[in-house]
Order: C-alpha cells, then structure tokens, then sequence
C-alpha cells in the first residue's frame, strides 16, 4: 500500500512540473514562461529572413526579386507544417486538461506522422510545382531561373521543416517551451552562418549564389530537427511522442487533429496566396514594386512573429483552462494576451512610420525602391494595430478546436477584403494608394469580429456550466 501511495505521489509530481502548471501558476508569470521563450526563438527566425534578403539582395534587384516571388509558395510548405503541428497541439492540449494522458500521447504520435507524409509528398512534387510557379509570374529568364533554384531546394527537402514544427507544438502542448526555442534558435543561428559562406563562397565554399541560400536553409531546417529529436530522447517528455507498439490511428484522434490542423493550414496559406496575387497586382507596375513588397513582408515579420511566439504561449494555456472548464484561467489569458500584443505592434507602427529609410538601406535599395518602398511602409503598417488582436482572436478560436473560424477570419483579413480592395485602389488610384488595403481590410475584421468573439466566448462558458458542442 505505500509502494502504490509513493508511486502515486511521483506521478502526480511528475505532472505538476509540466502541463499541470497550466492550470495552477499564476496567469501572468505563466503567459511569461511559456511565450517567452517562443518570442524570443520567433524574433531570431524574424532576424533570419531579414538577414537572408539582405544577403540576396547584395547579388542584386533581380535576386531579390525572384525570392520575392519563390516566398509564397514556400511559405505553403510551412503553412503544412504549422497546420499540422497547431491542430496536434490544441488536441493534446484539451486531453490533457481532461485528464486523458494516454491518448494525448497517441494525438502525438499521429502528428508526427502526418508530418511525415508531408514531407514525402512535398519531396516528390516539388521541383514541377517550383518551376511551374515561378514561371507564372516574370518572364525574365534569370529572375525565373533563380526563383526556380531556390524553390525547389526549399520544397523537395523540407523533411527536417515538416518534423520539427510538429515535434515542437507538441512539447509546447506540454509546457515544454525551452526546447522548441532552442531548437529555432539553432536553426536561424546555423541559416545565418551558413548563408555568406555559401552564398558568397567564402572560407574555401563555392559561390552558389541563390542556390546558396536555399541549402543554407534546410540545413538549418534539418539541425534544429535533430536537436529536437535529441532532446525528446535525452528529456522524455510525459507522453510518448515517437511510435509505440500500441500506436494506432483512430478515426476521432485524426478529426481532432484535422479538425484544427486543415483550417489552420489554409489560415497560414492565405499568407501565401495573398502574396501571391499582391505580387501579380504590383508586377503591373514594376518589378521593383514586387521586389518592396518581399521587402516589407520580410521586415513585418520581426513585428508579427513576436505576436505568433506569443500565440504559441498562450494557445496551451487557453486550451488546457477550456478542457478543464476554468472560465476565469481562460478569460484572463486572452485579455493579457490582448494587451501585449497591442503593445508589441504600436512600437512596431511607430518604427514603419519614423524610419522607412533606414530600413529599406538594409537591403541595396536602389532610387526607385526608395521613392516606392517609403510610402509603402509607412501606409501599410498602419495595419499593425489592428492585425494584432485578429492575430489573438484566431489563437482563441484554435485552441478551444474552433479551427474554422479562425480560417474564416484570415480569409476575410487577407483575402476576401485586402486583395480586391489593392486591385481597386491600384487600378484607379495608383500604386500608392494599393498599400492603404491592408489597414482598411485588418480594421474592418476587427469590427466585424468582436460582436462574434462575444458571443462565443459565452457559449464556450454558460451559466450552468454545461459543456456545449461548438462547430
């Protein structure tokens, strides 16, 4: 009998040191501890883009132009990834505040197996997807070529991608917000190295140009994957996140997992196909105008990546609070999460709006990009602001398994409002006046939404504490 009391005790132990704190720690100390670290590990994955563009853009207009154009259907690769990992991690995250550890562990390792396919899938398509892509859009041969290079490396190998985005929502799920951190931060660290060498052929490595950039990343991709997987072994997280015998896939775990991880995918993809067809709006204009918008996406990432790390901070916390029915936990977080953001993107808009200059010299900028790229920063980013709280409100939505709505306000915000409104604005005003869409489209959703967020979140919570079924 004290044998089982003692072991009992360790178990409970064992728990408390990890999700368990999601439900007891202090809110603000706990927002601290889990988005911290993901902040921190985003902001140098920020750092990295910018430092690759500036690094192409040395090679010239052309080069940067044709990552310009690579971006979007990279960024689908990743919008895979993060689909993948969100909709493994809000699952994992509610069986846990439900008290259903064992089939938290088999959510994980159905993750990482959907992370695999992907990979394959994406190893197998991508040279004719990259060449068929690009050629869309220029039919400069040496912007086309370039763009090609690059997107095929970055899609045929995106194995190490696929797997450590999904490892890494995972252990987020469970408290663990160090190792994903680390593991990024190795990544970005490696891609930052690596890109002069190969780029420029420095230290005895061949000068690869674009091709360069695209091996230094998925060599960063693949050493932040194998750090992680170390660590899984070496740490041992609470749940089992490799395949066990008694691994099996069950219709309920994968509309669990599919349920958040397929409308979070588009969510992340209508990134993609707004820059998609941004870039043929602006390419009526001029190349260049193309070459500043890859410009000031890659520079608006240092702003929203924080909001995003923040996210993955928060989305555990919620979602834990939801599965055990803690209406103050949750309520809490999302207002703190509110507020931080908000702080986050007013620094951000003052930094667009004081020193568009300075920022565009970071990468070669010629006349033209400047007389173009100064207005474009400082009308664009005044879609900040607003941004960050539909930012916060879709991680609401996903990490009570809303995953839906979520998607249905990204296409709102950055499809349905933003790409007719540049198309109009650009067709009969003029190319200043396309930048003006982002604001307009993120302030209109916001508006929009608030009513909605309202009324959900009081049915997430009513009065008799009853559970409801949503979606």
């Amino acid at each position: 009998m004290d044998n089982n009391i003692l072991m009992e005790e360790n178990v409970t132990k064992e728990i408390s040191n990890t999700s368990d704190k999601l439900g007891t720690m202090s809110i603000p100390k706990l927002m601290f501890v889990m988005s911290a670290p993901a902040m921190l590990s985003m902001l140098v994955q920020a750092l990295y883009n910018i430092v690759d563009s500036i690094f192409v853009a040395k090679l010239g207009e052309e080069a940067l132009t044709a990552l310009s154009l690579a971006f979007p259907m990279q960024m689908i690769v990743g919008a895979f990834a993060i689909g993948i990992g969100v909709g493994t991690n809000s699952l994992i995250a509610r069986e846990l505040g439900s008290g259903r550890k064992h089939n938290a562990g088999q959510v994980a390792q159905l993750g990482l197996l959907l992370a695999l396919i992907s990979a394959v899938l994406f190893a197998a398509s991508g040279y004719g997807i990259a060449k068929a892509f690009i050629s869309g859009f220029t039919n400069d041969a040496e912007i086309a070529q370039m763009g090609t290079t690059y997107l095929t490396v970055v899609m045929t190998i995106a194995i190490g991608q696929c797997v450590e985005i999904t490892l890494n929502k995972i252990l987020q799920a469970v408290g663990n917000m160090i190792v994903p951190m680390l593991s990024q931060l190795i990544g970005a660290i490696t891609n930052i190295i690596l890109d002069p060498l190969f780029i420029f052929g420095l230290i005895g490595f061949p000068a690869l140009g674009v091709l360069g950039a695209a091996i230094a990343t998925v060599v960063g991709q693949i050493c932040a994957c194998i750090f992680t997987v170390i660590m899984i072994l070496v740490k041992k997280p609470e749940i089992d996140i490799f395949f066990k015998k008694g691994f099996r896939v069950t219709k309920d775990n994968l509309i669990g997992v599919l349920k958040v991880g397929i409308p979070s995918i588009i969510l992340n993809a209508v990134n993609s196909l707004t820059s998609t067809f941004m870039n043929k709006i602006l390419i009526a204009f001029s190349e260049t105008a193309v070459a500043v918008y890859g410009v000031f996406f890659k520079l608006q990432s240092f702003v929203f990546m924080p909001i995003f790390g923040l996210n993955q901070g928060t989305m555990p916390i919620m979602g834990y609070n939801y599965g055990a029915r803690n209406e103050k936990r949750f309520k809490k977080t999302f207002l703190y999460a509110i507020f931080v953001a908000l702080a986050i993107m007013i620094m951000g808009t003052l930094v667009f709006l004081l020193l568009p200059e300075q920022l565009l010299s970071l990468f070669n900028a010629s006349e033209n990009m400047y007389a173009i790229g100064i207005k474009a920063f400082k009308y664009a980013s005044l879609c900040f602001i607003p941004a960050a709280a539909s930012i916060i409100f879709t991680a609401m939505f996903t990490a009570v398994g809303m995953g839906t709505r979520s998607m249905f306000q990204s296409i709102l915000r950055q499809i349905a409002l933003v790409l007719p409104l540049a198309f109009v604005l650009g067709k009969y005003v003029g190319l200043d006046a396309t930048w003006f869409a982002f604001p307009i489209a993120e302030m209109t959703t916001v508006m929009i939404f608030i009513p909605i967020l309202i009324v959900t979140i009081k049915k997430l919570f009513p009065k008799d504490k009853q559970k409801l079924e949503l979606n």
